[in-house]
């Protein structure tokens, strides 16, 4: 058999799968550019089962262009709240305000306009423009690239740009006339369902008798992809710092920068440990010298806390960073006289190194930017508890379990608060 025939059985097979065997997603139910476009940001990095809550409830609260454009950047996060990856909302927003400005609030058509839009690459352009419009434009992701691979039995490595190059023409050559919409997501559903990354089910996959990937016997060597560098580990001291007087049943929040890593989101205080040494994880800190690096940097920023015991240890992981959390139940403390560390002793413990680490941590990434770096004050919720760090210029604000529903939390950190909120560090003390 031939290319063209190869190519032929592929495309005709495919498309008598997917009629038969697609799933029913939200998004596939109304022929809606404003929903495929919504759907195909939020399952960047993120799986289907994932999205479809945030899908509806996204939907459900900004149901048009218009009203997302028109909706406060805060509600928007707090609609995506724990979904992750948070600039994509936040460029999502941004080209609805495009679509407004630029459309007159209809999704445009053509490549050049659909790219132009904040957020969106080649391939969700190509992505809306098929499924939206049908027009014959590839949509090239990395489930695509594997089942291209295997197939075509493709060696190049699918890290570099000339290869997604050849891959967005061959997906092109392959789209039936006037099936774009379909082809499309027909090849994104083998991806996902059956020509999966470690274990592919060739003998349910519609094209398994053409594949050269599996004739060869390289389906599980396929795609050729060079490993990504390793996140970098960071161990990171949390305060949970529990509010006494006009804050009893209230803890301290701060707000992140306008730009940079979860940008404007709301999050506990805390600072960095110690950097950990190249290509090794980041080590936990002993207790005496991580709560009294923690009650300093609270009061570098003006905030007198006692931490009185560690609560629990966490993890977050970033694409490129990995925190590991130690988190410590702390009492507010009247604002007047001396530090309030554990004891002078503690802060010797911490030794030269690891204090330059973190030295140079609060001065850059740690607490998290400078105030210089802020491109505008804050929309923090209005109340009588918000006030400003004496050093990080950032905005802190003492919350209560109903600010939960109004404030928006990178996951990680909505856990740990609902968690004390729940009662589950009541017995946390020194």
């Amino acid at each position: 058999m031939g290319l063209m025939e190869q190519k032929r059985h592929f495309s005709v097979n495919l498309l008598d799968w997917y009629m038969i065997n697609r799933r029913d997603l939200p998004w596939r139910r109304h022929n809606n550019p404003y929903f495929t476009w919504v759907s195909e940001i939020m399952l960047q990095q993120t799986r289907v089962d994932t999205v479809i809550p945030y899908f509806n409830r996204f939907i459900g609260n900004f149901p048009t262009v218009q009203a997302l454009a028109e909706a406060p950047e805060e509600d928007v996060l707090k609609n995506w709240e724990g979904l992750g990856y948070y600039s994509r909302a936040r460029n999502l927003q941004a080209a609805a305000r495009q679509v407004m400005e630029l459309h007159g609030g209809e999704m445009p058509q053509d490549k050049q306009g659909v790219f132009a839009l904040k957020g969106v690459g080649p391939y969700t352009a190509g992505a809306i423009l098929s499924i939206a419009f049908n027009q014959p434009q590839p949509a090239v992701d990395g489930n695509v690239m594997r089942v291209l691979s295997r197939y075509f039995l493709i060696d190049e490595d699918i890290m570099k740009g000339s290869t997604r190059v050849l891959m967005e023409e061959l997906a092109g050559e392959l789209i039936p006339e006037g099936r774009a919409r379909d082809f499309n997501q027909a090849l994104m559903e083998l991806g996902a369902l059956v020509c999966t990354p470690k274990a592919p089910h060739c003998l349910t996959c519609p094209v398994m008798e053409q594949c050269s990937g599996r004739i060869a016997g390289r389906e599980l060597t396929l795609p050729v992809k060079t490993k990504a560098k390793p996140p970098r580990p960071e161990q990171r001291l949390v305060a949970i710092v529990e509010g006494r007087g006009d804050h009893h049943g209230q803890v301290l929040v701060r707000q992140r920068p306008d730009t940079g890593l979860l940008a404007r989101m709301w999050e506990l205080p805390h600072v960095l440990a110690a950097p950990a040494a190249a290509g090794k994880k980041a080590a936990p800190l002993a207790d005496e010298p991580a709560m009294a690096l923690l009650a300093g940097s609270l009061w570098a920023e003006g905030f007198a806390a006692r931490p009185e015991g560690l609560a629990t240890h966490a993890e977050h992981v970033f694409s490129h960073i990995v925190w590991s959390l130690q988190v410590y139940k702390c009492t507010e403390q009247d604002e007047t006289g001396e530090l309030p560390l554990i004891a002078a002793e503690a802060r010797a413990a911490y030794d030269a190194q690891a204090a330059a680490g973190a030295a140079t941590a609060l001065s850059s990434a740690v607490l998290p930017e400078s105030a210089a770096m802020r491109s505008s004050e804050p929309s923090a919720p209005e109340g009588q508890n918000v006030r400003t760090g004496k050093g990080d210029g950032l905005t802190y604000r003492w919350i209560g379990p109903e600010d939960m529903e109004k404030m928006a939390f990178p996951n990680i950190f909505l856990k740990l608060i609902s968690s004390y909120f729940a009662g589950a560090y009541e017995d946390v003390r020194e």
